[in-house]
């Protein structure tokens, strides 16, 4: 026989070998094997019930009690949108309740912008940062307004660190030009000109379509300015 015979026959020989192995480990092994699957499967239903039984009425609740809320905080009735009226919860009993829900989440944002509008930072700064999303405007709105809460509590290092944040946030004209606007303001607090300069000349040339770069040139002028008189 042939080198390339004997050594198919090699192959074919230690093909049977590991299956025969594989055999004896399956019956060896069927009542593990057996449990392990039927576990996998009642995790899986399980899961597919939780979400549908149970999930998605909490959503449809929650979806329901959030309406009021929102109008009360389009109408800027912000204590009516947080603590509700009686008749429908308020964005913190929707957190409380609903909380696993996307609403609840979303109630998160609302409640946080709420208290950045009622003065109230480090509250506002608590929510915003529970809220998650993978919203293009949403997710750099609400990282921005992080930005803003510690703007007015004078932390300017972690106003800047969140104005950069979210401008660099999945970028757009509309969100991205005005928090490296802000973020241009607060290194002009800092006296760091050249990086003030930066962010005005990123906005001039990357975000030329956005509201802010109308007047961007006139931010340029004076940085330079500034930086001229160093």
């Amino acid at each position: 026989m042939s080198k390339t015979g004997e050594h198919k026959e090699e192959k074919i020989f230690a093909v049977d070998e590991a299956l025969g192995k594989s055999e004896q480990f399956i019956e060896k092994n069927q009542k593990v094997i057996m449990i392990v699957i039927g576990a996998i499967i009642v995790i899986v239903l399980g899961y597919i019930g939780y979400k549908k039984l149970y999930l998605g009425p909490k959503e449809k609740e929650a979806q329901g009690q959030m309406f009021m809320a929102q109008k009360y905080f389009e109408m800027d009735s912000l204590n009516l949108a947080l603590n509700g009226d009686g008749n429908y919860l308020g964005f913190l009993s929707i957190i409380d309740d609903y909380g696993i829900t996307k609403s609840g989440n979303l109630a998160n944002y609302y409640a946080g912008m709420c208290y950045l509008k009622k003065g109230e930072f480090d509250n506002a700064i608590e929510h915003l940062k529970k809220f998650s999303s993978d919203d293009e405007f949403l997710s750099s709105l609400s990282l921005g307004a992080i930005g803003d809460a510690y703007m007015e509590l004078g932390d300017n290092d972690k106003a800047l660190d969140f104005y950069l944040k979210a401008a660099k946030n999945k970028e757009n004209d509309f969100t991205s030009a005005q928090f490296y606007l802000k973020a241009g303001f607060v290194y002009e607090e800092l006296k760091q000109f050249d990086k003030a300069l930066e962010q005005y000349e990123k906005i001039k040339k990357d975000f030329f379509r956005s509201y802010e770069s109308r007047d961007i040139d006139k931010y340029i002028e004076r940085v330079k300015g500034l930086i001229g008189s160093k």
